[in-house]
């Protein structure tokens, strides 16, 4: 059993589909320009004929247009759809594509939600062409583990050696690392959060589309890409870019 998990209850995939679904029916799409991962991922795009992403919800980081979306929110890919993406409803653990479709595959903050982690890898690298892309985010350290964690669904948080092992036992080859993420650095306010979203769910999720996403949109840092795996010491969250092996 990974040291980061927790054990989710059977309706776990409903769960998520509730949550989020209640998350983007109060949001609007915030282009991928405005995160700090588009000059990396533009560029990688601008190399990538055919490109997926997993779970973007109504905050894709990839160029919009021309990309495959997959997520289990109608409400989310039909918006994704009037700007020219190319949607899909489905399960993140069997993906509705042939083996070796894909150029670039991104999974921002999805990796975690799912109990059988490897099989959600295991999609991943299938859907993949040797020497494709694979740029994926997950939280770290299980001490971190907070109420906000149970509420988003998540049920893995990771030790960089698991995440070392997961990379290595699926045939991909982690070429970069970074810190990533926006979440709090304090309990109390993630507790808070928690609170809010359990409570007064409406006005909690105004609150975080309209004040918390935007100033955390503001005070975002360049990525501070490093090869291979970063210390993550004190981090929260990390991004990696990863090569299916196999390829040029």
């Amino acid at each position: 059993m990974s040291t980061g998990y927790r054990n989710a209850h059977p309706s776990a995939v409903a769960t998520n589909r509730r949550f989020y679904e209640e998350l983007w029916s109060a949001a609007s799409i915030v282009s991928p320009e405005r995160f700090n991962t588009w000059p990396l991922l533009s560029e990688l795009a601008g190399r990538a004929a055919r490109r997926l992403e997993v779970g973007p919800g109504l905050r894709p980081r990839l160029p919009i247009a021309g990309t495959h979306f997959l997520d289990v929110s109608g409400g989310a890919l039909a918006r994704l759809r009037d700007y020219g993406g190319l949607p899909a409803q489905s399960d993140v653990t069997a993906l509705p594509y042939r083996d070796a479709t894909f150029d670039l595959v991104c999974a921002f903050d999805i990796v975690e939600h799912v109990e059988d982690d490897r099989q959600i890898l295991r999609e991943l690298r299938r859907v993949s062409r040797p020497g494709a892309a694979i740029v994926c985010s997950v939280p770290l350290d299980p001490s971190r583990w907070s109420a906000f964690d149970d509420l988003v669904g998540h049920v893995h948080r990771y030790q960089a050696t698991e995440l070392q092992d997961l990379i290595q036992a699926h045939d991909l080859v982690l070429e970069r690392s970074a810190i990533f993420g926006m979440e709090p650095r304090s309990r109390l306010l993630l507790q808070l959060a928690a609170w809010g979203m359990r409570h007064h769910p409406q006005q909690a999720m105004r609150w975080y589309n309209t004040v918390i996403m935007p100033l955390g949109l503001r005070l975002q840092r360049p990525l501070a890409l490093a090869p291979g795996m970063i210390d993550v010491t004190g981090v929260g969250e990390i991004l990696l870019v990863c090569r299916r092996a196999g390829g040029s």
